[in-house]
């Protein structure tokens, strides 16, 4: 009687950023939700040209932040059937090309909502309230308010927020209660969301610009959105007002803002995501009236455990063939050639 050879154990390899590590090398969580569908393995990359052989022979990759996975890399997956990003951003894998090689991509959008928000409203309040020059000013031992021309009451002021998905009905909600008068722009939601959720709509984009005070963006970067806010949409922005991002950093136009900033025609901005992050230079760190922060805004202990939960999840009726969930490439898969 001929031996058939042993069924291949699916690999789980669950790809981290070498420069910052978000994970452990032990993977626990992932490794107790995956059980025995799969073998966990922990890879450090600092960009997908250190694949080694051992990633591309994976049946699934979990892929941090940071690290980008295009069309060359994908078509030397050998066993791969799904791709998920650990986090909502999915702009740094190649969807199309994964769909015509047959790779599921998956997202963990439902993660992190309350500290994106949070983090969003934090950073309003900071520029409204310019708590950073206030505290340079203490601790210089000075007593001077010298920013009290930037200091706002928050009740006489448009919250004026792109994109009203998760995040963004988040934002809304904490925007609300803190008596800003909150409006949105979203042109793919259908007509009544703002009845829904009780605040104001704004038909299009520059309608929106011209009105706000703070504005808040929380749309996903896509060819749509890249760059959405540029020079001009800057231009039809008053000088006192602010810019907030914790959505993805090209949809501002990094060299446009820092301008901006640099000549006054905007009040301050607060950057958790920028074009090309981290920062590059002394000058754009430099950039006055500017609060930046580590692209942290979807970061706390609670929200890690649950977006590596979600992952997990996924990863194991990946390896298992079950059917996935957070397909972000599934409209692809019927044009694939």
């Amino acid at each position: 009687m001929r031996k058939t050879a042993p069924r291949r154990r699916p690999v789980v390899a669950i790809i981290d950023w070498k420069a910052a590590p978000q994970s452990e090398s032990g993977v626990v969580v992932e490794r107790r939700l995956i059980g025995t569908a799969a073998d966990v393995k922990y890879f450090l990359c600092e960009t997908e040209n250190d694949f080694t052989p051992a990633v591309l022979d994976a049946d699934v990759l979990i892929i941090w932040h940071n690290l980008a996975v295009t069309a060359a890399s994908i078509a030397r997956l050998r066993h791969c059937r799904a791709i998920i990003r650990n986090g909502v951003g999915f702009d740094s894998v190649d969807i199309a090309a994964a769909a015509r090689a047959g790779i599921a991509v998956c997202n963990v959008p439902d993660y992190g909502t309350e500290e994106v928000a949070d983090h969003a409203i934090a950073l309003a309040l900071a520029l409204c309230r310019q708590l950073f020059p206030l505290d340079a000013e203490a601790k210089a031992l000075g007593w001077n308010i010298h920013v009290t021309p930037r200091l706002r009451r928050l009740r006489t002021l448009t919250f004026a927020i792109v994109g009203l998905g998760r995040i963004g009905t988040a934002a809304a909600l904490r925007a609300k209660a803190l008596g800003f008068d909150v409006v949105f722009f979203d042109p793919h939601l259908p007509n009544g969301v703002e009845k829904a959720v009780g605040i104001r709509r704004a038909r299009t984009l520059p309608e929106l610009l011209r009105q706000a005070d703070v504005l808040s963006l929380h749309c996903p970067l896509n060819a749509e959105t890249r760059h959405l806010i540029a020079e001009r949409e800057l231009a039809l922005m008053k000088p006192e007002s602010f810019v907030v991002n914790t959505a993805r950093g090209a949809v501002i136009k990094k060299t446009a803002i820092l301008t901006a900033l640099r000549k006054g025609k905007l009040a301050g901005a607060g950057l958790d995501v920028i074009e090309d992050e981290p920062l590059r230079t002394p000058a754009e760190a430099a950039t006055p009236n500017l609060i930046a922060t580590c692209h942290a805004a979807f970061c706390s202990v609670e929200s890690k455990q649950e977006m590596r939960s979600i992952s997990a999840r996924i990863a194991r009726t990946a390896a298992l063939g079950e059917p996935l969930e957070n397909v972000v490439n599934g409209h692809l898969f019927a044009r694939k050639t």
